[in-house]
């Protein structure tokens, strides 16, 4: 159960971030810069990450934060595979090569897993007594 939990984690993650991107492409005055979408998405995806990161640990489960992060990660970059890249890259004349070997692919995964892992590792430590 708490696979799906975790799974599900990362369900939240990709709508967030898809959305940053949906919504920061139809605002005038960044909707041409794609390096300043990105930034803009990079510092949000944090919150989202620690954000969907509460989401799995109310309900006590005990899974390291790496490997939380991981599945999360993971978990996007799947749907990004069947829904992202077929529904909005294809169209707009790009290709899964150009998706996954961007540079901001690899630090929104980057910065979702560790965002996770560091959150959960705080929690741990506050929780042991010094």
């Amino acid at each position: 159960m708490y696979y799906i939990r975790a799974i599900v984690s990362g369900i939240i993650i990709w709508i967030c971030i898809s959305l940053s991107f949906y919504v920061l492409e139809k605002i005038p005055i960044i909707k041409h810069s794609f390096q300043l979408q990105s930034a803009i998405t990079v510092f949000l995806s944090v919150f989202f990450a620690l954000r969907a990161a509460k989401f799995y640990y109310a309900k006590n489960y005990k899974m390291n934060g790496l490997k939380l992060g991981i599945i999360m990660s993971v978990t996007a970059l799947l749907l990004d595979v069947l829904i992202t890249v077929p529904f909005v890259e294809i169209p707009n004349s790009r290709s899964y090569e150009s998706f996954f070997t961007s540079p901001v692919l690899w630090g929104l995964v980057f910065v979702n897993t560790f965002s996770v892992y560091l959150w959960r590792k705080n929690q741990i430590n506050k929780k042991t007594p010094v």
